[in-house]
């Protein structure tokens, strides 16, 4: 008899308690963006409403270790999202999300406070690294 060959597997992250608040208006990209992070063991709240998800975090800004936004949605934008939120709380790390923009790009969201901007789309991995760097630089 052989002896079985064990497969070990790797996880780039440790798994992580962290708190996500998730903007997007597709349910698509809420739906898989939700189960990655999850799969790397963040909490996530997803709001597909900008302007209720602004509400939800001005009533307890503090329950939130990160927020990912798209930028185009309809009521308010991300990079509006972006101003309000840091208004609240200046030291919330910011992930902006877009297909294509004209009316933002990398520097004009650097220069907003947001600490990444991310071309759509992306995969789970790249996902999750993105997320990880962005928690550890706070």
């Amino acid at each position: 008899m052989l002896p079985q060959r064990q497969t070990e597997y790797r996880i780039p992250f440790s798994p992580s308690s962290e708190k996500v608040l998730l903007i997007d208006d597709e349910d698509v990209v809420i739906a898989v963006m939700k189960q990655a992070l999850e799969f790397f063991g963040y909490t996530v709240e997803a709001n597909k409403s900008s302007i209720e998800a602004v509400e939800v975090f001005r009533k307890n800004p503090d329950h939130y270790d990160l927020v990912i936004t798209d930028m185009t949605m309809p009521g308010i934008t991300g990079d509006k999202v972006a101003k309000e939120l840091i208004m609240v709380r200046p030291d919330i790390p910011i992930i902006l999300f877009t297909g294509y923009s004209d009316l933002i790009d990398e520097n004009k969201a650097k220069a907003l406070g947001i600490k990444e901007f991310v071309m759509k789309p992306i995969d789970s991995g790249e996902l999750a690294e993105i997320v990880r760097k962005v928690l550890d630089k706070r």
